[in-house]
């Protein structure tokens, strides 16, 4: 049964690599816990922003299986991401999140093919879906097309909505056009509608969106929560865009993670992407002690 209650605010949690590239499950946990005690809601794993992508099947069991052994309530707290091309994959990685229990599963369409047009794009939904059977429950579609090259439009969201109704129950928007937002929170007012870029978190709430999952909520989950379930805005977004503008975002979070924890383990990051340059580092660290004084460890 899908759960109606609003996502909120859902961290889009980094994923930590040991030296190796290994996971660094302690570390992911620990961090977990962090961001719910700062204000979250959930934390997705295995997003964009945990470079989800690059971590295989194999490897995820460990983590939902470390999260739950740490307490964390699955049905109300873990969302999983599924960014991958192969529909088997898909359908397996899904499962194992429904196994483990958790509050939904964020999924992204194929990747690899630019512009695969709705016919394409809904059949690939249709197969893993369908394959669920009734396990398939609490589908939150994955729009993110400068990544994936895929456009879930407004059209081919009400068809599968329509196709599977109770199962899709939002789409989290990611890709920071605010007029395409607006019309996506206006023509779906049954789905809950999760914008990915904060700066337009608080416009989307006040219009009838259901809050966020979002790479800044790794920072300053505190000060998202307001704008997640209220839309009102708050300062320290525009604080932290200024932080990574003009720098790769995930390798500064990287930087900029380490640096406010005092946690080296943060700056190891998986190919293909690669760590900044000693001067973006550099800059990265400069630009969060100004805009946010005091606060690393």
């Amino acid at each position: 049964m899908a759960n109606a209650a609003p996502i909120g605010l859902s961290c889009a949690l980094m994923t930590p690599f040991t030296a190796s590239g290994a996971i660094d499950i302690p570390l992911l946990v620990r961090h977990a816990q962090r961001t719910l005690k700062a204000g979250c809601d959930s934390i997705t794993v295995f997003g964009t922003t945990g470079e989800g992508p690059m971590i295989a099947t194999a490897e995820r069991p460990a983590v939902f299986g470390a999260l739950q052994v740490a307490g964390f309530r699955m049905d109300r707290e873990i969302i999983g991401g599924v960014l991958t091309n192969a529909p088997e994959d898909a359908i397996e990685q899904c499962r194992m999140i429904y196994r483990h229990g958790c509050r939904a599963v964020l999924l992204a369409p194929p990747f690899y093919f630019p512009d695969p047009g709705e016919e394409g794009l809904f059949a690939w939904y249709e197969t893993v879906i369908r394959a669920l059977g009734s396990e398939a429950r609490d589908i939150i579609l994955y729009h993110i097309p400068q990544f994936t090259g895929a456009a879930l439009t407004v059209p081919l969201v009400s068809r599968l909505a329509a196709a599977f109704p109770g199962v899709i129950i939002g789409v989290k928007d990611s890709k920071g056009v605010w007029a395409e937002t607006e019309a996506r929170v206006k023509a779906h007012p049954g789905l809950q509608i999760l914008v990915g870029n904060e700066a337009d978190l608080a416009a989307a709430v006040r219009l009838g969106g259901k809050g966020t999952i979002c790479g800044f909520a790794n920072f300053i989950a505190g000060s998202l929560g307001p704008v997640a379930r209220e839309g009102k805005d708050h300062d320290d977004i525009a604080r932290l865009g200024r932080v990574i503008a003009g720098i790769h975002f995930l390798a500064a979070f990287k930087v900029v993670m380490a640096h406010v924890h005092n946690e080296p383990q943060w700056l190891n990051i998986r190919p293909p992407l690669a760590p900044l340059s000693a001067a973006d580092a550099q800059t990265a660290v400069a630009r969060w002690d100004r805009e946010f004084p005091g606060t690393a460890a």
